[in-house]
């Protein structure tokens, strides 16, 4: 079913080939335009799901393509971000996030075949787990100082903290499963 907020989260996916073509540019502005696609992208997260809970648009499809879009963008926003800077200091916790997101998305996956998809709903650490990292990954594509401000160096400790974050929100979900798969396992 094709309402307003699915189609956000179609937007967002759509953006990726924008946002990578954006990102490799070998122009001054690249890396600005790159931030606001990314921006952008960001705020459909947010909007697509705050429109799909007030206008009362929620779907299966919905249900199905929000994460997806999601996991999408920040999946290939990491990589681009490691393609322009291969150092271990950013490969670690993108390794995490990745990890993270793989884990955290089969485990609902089994969870619903369980019949208990909200026994890992989403939660406000997961939450804030995406805030610092859409922070961070936004202040990575950027990277030029903005009015003396490091930017690249503050998504850096942004993007560590969201990886701690991610950490912390898997282990929350997987306590919260912890009974059911060993019930079941």
């Amino acid at each position: 079913m094709l309402n307003v907020p699915n189609l956000l989260s179609l937007l967002r996916i759509f953006l990726i080939p924008v946002l990578i073509l954006l990102f490799l540019l070998p122009h001054d502005s690249a890396a600005f335009w790159a931030t606001v696609i990314f921006l952008v992208a960001a705020v459909t997260d947010w909007f697509d799901g705050y429109l799909a809970r007030r206008l009362n648009q929620s779907s299966p499809f919905g249900a199905f393509i929000d994460p997806v879009a999601d996991k999408l963008i920040v999946v290939v926003a990491l990589i681009l971000i490691l393609f322009k800077n291969p150092q271990w200091l950013i490969l670690l916790p993108i390794i995490v996030i990745v990890g993270r997101e793989i884990t955290v998305s089969a485990l609902r996956e089994w969870m619903a075949e369980l019949g208990a998809r909200n026994v890992v709903k989403v939660s406000n650490m997961g939450k804030w787990k995406t805030t610092f990292q859409m922070i961070a990954i936004a202040c990575l594509i950027f990277s030029d100082s903005l009015f003396g401000l490091p930017v690249f160096e503050l998504g850096l400790v942004l993007l560590y903290v969201a990886a701690i974050l991610t950490l912390w929100s898997m282990l929350i979900y997987l306590r919260a499963a912890w009974p059911m798969l060993m019930d079941k396992g």
